[in-house]
């Protein structure tokens, strides 16, 4: 999704989502004897603590509900991944995207991809005391429709919910869909939940109040704290399924800006920086000696995102002119350099297979001064937005503003609150005419990133830009699954002038050295974030 949120890394850098994990991490300690390290790098004092609290932060809140039928955004995954859990997930630690059990621990797809029949774990317990069975997963669905945000369609093509006993569910879908496993896995998938809650809670709105301070998960921790704008904590669920985790809280305040963010963590007060350094920082932290860091595989890229709407780009032949007068590989190495490289293709790395992807958008700086000449001066100023969590896409920005002033154009720079950003997606009220942002899908699937961004009614379709094609093809596409298919979404989407990926990005996180499993913590699905519980000191 085009999502406000955060993420990076470095170590060793991939571009590609196959083969092994080859984010490593890159552990610099300063020689025996020595003292602080050299190379200008951070200097990071911090020892090993004996509480086993973890201390993470948020840069500026998270923006929505710590809710996962709500949240659709990329930092606050943080809390919904590690409090609740789907039937099934993404393997951690790894490159390559596979399907692995999670509350379910077997599964079958019929060859006619419209019934799934899972066999759940035993021994699971939600929070609230409920015990976990076959018959939380119809509520669990049921909620995630009524509640209609971003993630709902995943839950649109259920037919029916049948249990032949309480460790087994029968799923069936109105219609073929080749992406319904990775639903059921992904960071955003549907996440079960406690039936007795749910209605105990539900109130006027499906839970949402009671979901803003509490949670109803399976997960390893449970929700003790939520307040919005300060403060967010975990604690460790005793009665959780798996191994018990080594770090018994999670303490995540908010903090409103990097430099406070950086100055905590080099004196010792925050365990990690998960997401969001910007190019000083990661290089600051890549000569240092006394911090570890890591690039891990993402399918994220950075973009730029066209307004239609507007009096100056509602032309399709302005819009690709401003796209082709953006040189992708000078900014890929000015805000990327270690922890990106330049984008190819009209979707993440890695998630189209078998066939090219390639994104037709030529380096031409020489033809938007024309375009600019014939408007009108009223029609010569742009308004370049960013989410004001996202340090790089205001870099970004910055950077192209500075190179269009010469064609002519008129820019001004602003940044926006993660919460206007998705507000935009059912009312353009204030929304900029160039969003720079960043994108990745919901899950390993194409399907969730043609159909969140390039659809017409996409949930991550922030400026409502859309091609006719786009939503023709995309039933048929998700039917069977055709990788041509999706080239061919691709290309109809770009051909509107709208969007442009602009680079391939790692997440780039920066750790105290003695914080252990970072990569097996790691979800390729999942950038900005880690799961807790195999972390440990």
């Amino acid at each position: 999704m085009t999502r406000p949120g955060g993420r990076r890394l470095i170590g060793t850098l991939t571009t590609g989502l196959t083969g092994v994990l080859t984010g490593v991490l890159v552990l610099l300690l300063a020689a025996c004897g020595g003292g602080g390290g050299g190379g200008g790098g951070a200097q990071v004092n911090s020892a090993k603590p004996t509480d086993r609290v973890l201390h993470l932060s948020f840069l500026q809140d998270p923006g929505q509900p710590p809710d996962p039928d709500v949240y659709y955004a990329g930092q606050g995954l943080a809390l919904t991944l590690n409090t609740y859990e789907g039937l099934l997930s993404y393997q951690l630690g790894t490159a390559t995207p596979t399907i692995v059990g999670a509350l379910a621990t077997a599964w079958t797809e019929s060859p006619d991809k419209l019934s799934y029949r899972l066999t759940l774990r035993q021994g699971v317990t939600f929070h609230d005391g409920t015990p976990f069975t076959s018959a939380a997963v119809a509520p669990s669905f049921a909620r995630r429709a009524a509640v209609n945000g971003g993630p709902a369609y995943m839950v649109s093509d259920v037919a029916s919910v049948e249990t032949p006993s309480p460790t087994e569910v029968v799923i069936r879908l109105k219609q073929p869909n080749s992406a319904f496993l990775d639903y059921l896995a992904a960071p955003y998938g549907p996440k079960m939940m406690s039936p007795t809650g749910l209605k105990a809670n539900a109130g006027t709105d499906n839970d949402q109040t009671y979901l803003r301070t509490h949670d109803l998960g399976t997960g390893a921790y449970t929700l003790t704290q939520a307040l919005v704008g300060q403060s967010y904590q975990l604690k460790a669920f005793p009665g959780w399924w798996g191994t018990a985790p080594y770090f018994q809280e999670i303490d995540m305040p908010v903090i409103a800006d990097l430099s406070t963010q950086e100055l905590e963590f080099n004196q010792g007060q925050l365990a990690a920086i998960m997401h969001d350094l910007n190019a000083p920082a990661v290089k600051s932290y890549l000569g240092s000696t006394t911090a570890a860091h890591y690039s891990l595989p993402t399918f994220e890229t950075s973009q730029i995102y066209l307004n239609p709407n507007g009096a100056t780009l509602k032309d399709q032949a302005t819009r690709v002119a401003l796209l082709q007068a953006i040189d992708i590989k000078a900014l890929t190495d000015q805000v990327f350099s270690g922890r990106g490289t330049v984008a190819t293709g009209t979707y993440g790395p890695g998630l189209i297979k078998g066939v090219p992807d390639v994104q037709n958008v030529s380096h031409d700086p020489t033809k938007l001064a024309a375009v600019v000449a014939a408007l009108p001066p009223t029609a010569r100023t742009l308004t370049f937005g960013y989410d004001t969590s996202q340090p790089d896409d205001q870099q970004m920005a910055n950077i192209v503003a500075a190179d269009l002033q010469a064609d002519g154009l008129t820019v001004k720079v602003q940044g926006y609150p993660t919460s206007q950003v998705f507000g935009w997606v059912n009312d353009l009220s204030g929304a900029p005419d160039v969003l720079f942002t960043e994108m990745w899908p919901d899950a390993a699937n194409p399907y969730t990133w043609s159909h969140i961004l390039y659809d017409k009614d996409g949930g991550l379709n922030y400026l409502h830009c859309s091609s006719p094609s786009v939503s023709d093809l995309l039933p048929g596409a998700l039917a069977t699954g055709d990788p041509a298919a999706y080239v061919k979404i691709g290309d109809a989407a770009i051909a509107t002038g709208c969007w442009l990926n602009v680079t391939y990005r790692n997440d780039f996180m920066v750790t105290q050295t003695w914080l252990k499993n970072v990569e097996q913590a790691h979800n390729v699905a999942a950038p900005t974030t880690l799961i807790f519980s195999p972390l440990a000191a």
